[in-house]
């Protein structure tokens, strides 16, 4: 089936402290961007790449592709409000059905294997969230008291997140784009089921300068 990896690139670095967006900061003298970009393509080159962000930073990833990227077909639109709404923007330059991988722009150290695992649980089951195990104790916290939990019945989710096109788009078209964190909870919302494969402890999300040490 055609692949599609939908870059989702929305930061504007509050958390980081940066004028720069995140995921244009450089890592190793490369933009994160970049980075996150080349693991799809390293996977496969075949992928069709979208980068979703938000209008003002048009010109600088440009700039960017046309640098890295002068001789790879990379598509860009601009994303909304909220991640789902940015998600759905992404979605809406597919015309035909695929497997979709929803990636984090600064998550550049996923690992072929989970792109791999993620793709072919999509293909099997209909979806392949990335996700790790906790690894500290955790508790709720319920008005001013707390209460312990058993990790072993909570994971860590990351990105990414693979789905049939299909099934995405129905299932943004039953549960809207609404304030979800992730495409997973859009998915469960319209009544699919999450299937989950294996990230690494590795897989970080760059927020903030302490991530990107």
């Amino acid at each position: 089936m055609k692949k599609y990896a939908i870059i989702v690139a929305g930061g504007i670095g509050t958390r980081m402290k940066s004028a720069v967006p995140k995921q244009f900061l450089l890592l190793n003298g490369v933009p994160i961007i970049v980075q996150s970009i080349n693991r799809f393509l390293t996977y496969d080159d075949k992928t069709q790449v979208i980068v979703v962000l938000p209008e003002v930073h048009v010109t600088q990833w440009e700039a960017i592709k046309f640098q890295y990227f002068p001789d790879t077909e990379i598509r860009v639109t601009t994303g909304g409000m909220t991640r789902s709404a940015s998600v759905l923007s992404g979605l809406a330059l597919i015309n035909e059905d695929g497997l979709v991988a929803v990636h984090d722009a600064v998550r550049p150290f996923v690992s072929k294997e989970t792109i791999t695992q993620s793709f072919k649980s999509a293909d099997k089951h209909g979806s392949g969230v990335a996700v790790v195990s906790l690894k500290d104790s955790i508790r709720e916290l319920i008005n001013d008291e707390s209460i312990a939990r058993d990790r072993t019945n909570y994971v860590l989710v990351q990105t990414p997140q693979t789905f049939r096109v299909s099934e995405l788009k129905l299932a943004y078209e039953k549960a809207g784009a609404g304030l979800f964190t992730d495409d997973a909870s859009v998915y469960e919302a319209a009544g699919f089921s999450v299937n989950l494969v294996d990230g690494t402890y590795d897989n970080i999300k760059i927020t903030t300068p302490e991530d990107l040490k």
